[in-house]
């Protein structure tokens, strides 16, 4: 199984927006990862976003070259300081290739606690518009396969 932990794409200050979706700038970088992605067989079954405005939009245009035909789903949990068990426990069971898009510092948490079983200390340096994906092995450990941040895509 392949997890894809995604952190939204930049948006727009709550001073500005308070539904703070996203930036011109983050719908750019969006839209990029999600070229780079479709371009390159990535597909997923699912996704999930924690239903903030930034994080839907990222997940709907994410979903659109990754999971043609699936709509994004609102899933429970994904707030940026909710705790990561529930998540990482329903993950634990999948085979399907999940993306989950959210916000930090939950995105963090959740990726070091599959990889390491802790949550101290982050294993990736996310920055909005950021993808980490993890594979899991036959004994159900996790590892980071590798990482995208939208400065490498140009």
């Amino acid at each position: 199984m392949k997890l894809y932990l995604v952190q939204h794409g930049e948006a727009v200050a709550k001073e500005v927006d308070p539904e703070r979706p996203l930036s011109d700038r983050g719908r750019q970088d969006v839209e990029r990862l999600g070229r780079f992605l479709g371009d390159r067989g990535v597909r997923v079954s699912r996704v999930w976003h924690s239903g903030k405005t930034r994080a839907r939009q990222t997940a709907e245009r994410l979903a659109a070259a990754v999971a043609p035909g699936v709509e994004a789903e609102v899933r429970a949990g994904l707030a940026p300081n909710d705790p990561t068990e529930a998540l990482a426990g329903t993950l634990g069971d999948g085979r399907e290739d999940t993306m989950v898009v959210g916000h930090l510092p939950f995105m963090a948490r959740l990726a070091t606690r599959l990889v390491t079983t802790r949550e101290d200390g982050p294993i990736v340096a996310y920055r909005p518009g950021s993808l980490v994906c993890l594979e899991r092995d036959a004994d159900g450990a996790w590892a980071v396969a590798w990482m995208l941040r939208p400065e490498l895509l140009g």
